[in-house]
């Protein structure tokens, strides 16, 4: 039988995109809808401007949208995938913890909280067991787990590929698509013929986050990475995609070609959306390319290329689509690692 899910947040940018990954989904199913008051009571097609680039579900469309409140959301709803604003979820998304709910989230509150996994299934699906401590702490009988930023996403799992030469220094500089900002977040005006080098808390995202993810769990506490990183960040005008220029530093000896093998050989996961290639490298200097390799891997897979020395060690870019791995494909994958985990 399949696990009853909801989406908080459902309306927006990425709330569409984890309902067109969830609707087709043979171990989930879509029971409940939220969003703000302002669309409590309407069908959702009444409710959300629809921009994924496949038709609504029919089923989806002639549901009715609840309000984001434990008291309007069925108790039989075992997990809720979370895309709220983090002034929202910071507050909404403990209350439904506190009333039993099992939380996978995308907002960026609570990520560096030392009780919260933040997860990436391939690179530490070791830290879920977070979570006994987590409602150790907090006496919840629900529980809370984050997936990391977007453009976090699309670089770390190219450093746990690497982990094993012994990481000192990463410095990374993002181009990162206009989707990233959700549909009002960047204005034409602002973005066309133009690239704008500042976003908003971003480089400390990618600068703790980081460190949390490739960090070790002992079973009772969490140790961050010792990796130093510093991070600039840059909206271009892409649709979708982030891609990324990364500088590595390591204390073993670290090649190009060391580090092609090493990022073709890290492994995947059985989970239903993770993709039979993880990381797909390319050998061409100019790939990879938003337009032509986000959607690898059903826009699951990272994609890597560019290799080679330089004065900082060794430099290379990658790519994620960001909706999808970056985010709504993030939350679910964290969702199937709970399910086969026993969390649900």
């Amino acid at each position: 039988m399949a696990v009853r899910v909801g989406v908080l947040g459902a309306t927006g940018a990425v709330g569409q995109r984890l309902i067109q990954l969830l609707e087709p989904h043979p171990e989930f199913e879509i029971a409940a809808l939220t969003a703000s008051e302002s669309s409590a009571g309407k069908t959702y097609r009444e409710a959300a401007k629809w921009r994924v680039d496949s038709p609504i579900p029919d089923d989806i469309a002639d549901m009715t949208v609840t309000a984001t409140d434990p008291d309007d959301v069925d108790d039989d709803v075992d997990l809720l995938f979370s895309s709220l604003p983090s002034s929202v979820g910071a507050a909404v998304e403990p209350a439904f913890c506190e009333e039993g709910y099992v939380v996978s989230s995308n907002s960026s509150n609570s990520r560096m909280a030392e009780d919260v996994p933040l997860v990436i299934p391939e690179v530490n699906a070791d830290h879920l067991d977070l979570l006994e401590v987590q409602r150790d702490e907090r006496g919840w009988d629900g529980a809370l787990i984050k997936n990391p930023n977007c453009s976090t996403i699309t670089f770390v799992p190219t450093l746990a590929a690497l982990a094993e030469f012994g990481l000192e220094r990463v410095h990374v500089a993002t181009l990162q698509a206009v989707s990233g900002a959700g549909y009002d977040g960047v204005s034409s005006m602002e973005i066309i013929d133009n690239a704008v080098p500042y976003i908003g808390s971003e480089e400390d995202k990618l600068e703790t986050e980081s460190r949390k993810l490739l960090g070790e769990f002992d079973g009772a506490s969490l140790t961050h990475d010792s990796v130093e990183v510093a991070a600039s960040c840059n909206r271009i005008p892409t649709i979708d995609g982030h891609l990324e220029n990364v500088w590595v530093e390591a204390a073993d000896e670290l090649t190009a070609d060391d580090a092609k093998a090493a990022m073709r050989e890290y492994p995947s996961l059985d989970l239903r959306s993770s993709p039979d290639q993880f990381i797909y490298v390319f050998d061409e200097p100019d790939r990879p390319q938003p337009r032509m390799d986000r959607t690898l891997g059903d826009g699951m897979a990272i994609a890597a290329g560019g290799h080679r020395a330089s004065t900082f060690g060794l430099q290379y870019n990658c790519l994620a689509h960001n909706t999808i791995r970056g985010a709504a494909g993030a939350s679910v994958l964290n969702g199937e690692l709970l399910l086969e985990n026993g969390y649900l």
